[in-house]
């Protein structure tokens, strides 16, 4: 293997903190009801906008300029607070720089927006030199849909059979599946062991120093 390439939130970096505290103050200044942390595991996972849309009251999603609003709130506060209490998942660094000093090259395909992804990558991880780093753009296909991921073959020249996706969600299953990787599910991310397996995945690990094994 030539390429790994990485989901981000869940996979690389524990965002959910962060991500349900700016989500849950945005609905308290809007006096919606607000929601357990743990709800966020299965609320992000498909861009900024579905998070919203799972998070606001139902009847709310009638009203676009509203639902446009909280987005916008939403993103700001995040932006602002986004490093309060994320961190990376603990044993991932040494295995990047294992990685790295194996010569394989290493990327990012997330749904988080784009312009918030290499500012995380810089802060959390400094020793770590990313080929290629894509996020959510407007215009173009997220995922499951395997856009991005061939886009990041293309920027690191690399062949589908020479690269692994690494994700925790159902969407990371599907789109490794669907760009044709061999796709590795990891369990200490946002989601349960019986979801990756469901959506195909190739491989189950439950600490980081396993993907050296591939």
């Amino acid at each position: 293997m030539k390429l790994a390439i990485f989901d981000l939130d869940g996979t690389l970096l524990d965002t959910i903190d962060d991500l349900g505290d700016s989500c849950n103050h945005v609905l308290q200044q809007n006096n919606y009801p607000i929601h357990e942390i743990e709800k966020y595991k299965y609320f992000v996972g498909d861009g900024i906008r579905k998070l919203i849309e799972r998070a606001i009251p139902q009847e709310v999603m009638k009203d676009a300029k509203q639902v446009d609003a909280v987005e916008a709130a939403f993103r700001k506060h995040y932006d602002l607070n986004k490093t309060n209490k994320t961190g990376p998942y603990h044993g991932l660094i040494p295995v990047l720089e294992k990685l790295q000093a194996r010569n394989v090259q290493i990327a990012v395909a997330t749904n988080k927006a784009h312009p918030l992804v290499a500012p995380l990558l810089e802060y959390y991880f400094p020793t770590i030199h990313f080929n290629a780093a894509i996020g959510q753009r407007p215009g173009k296909p997220v995922k499951p849909n395997p856009y991005i991921i061939y886009e990041i073959l293309e920027q690191t020249k690399t062949d589908k059979s020479e690269a692994i996706y690494i994700g925790d969600t159902s969407v990371d299953m599907q789109t490794g599946k669907n760009a044709e990787l061999f796709t590795i599910g990891v369990l200490w991310g946002f989601r349960p062991k019986e979801e990756l397996l469901q959506y195909g995945a190739d491989a189950i690990i439950e600490t980081p120093d396993e993907l050296l094994n591939y």
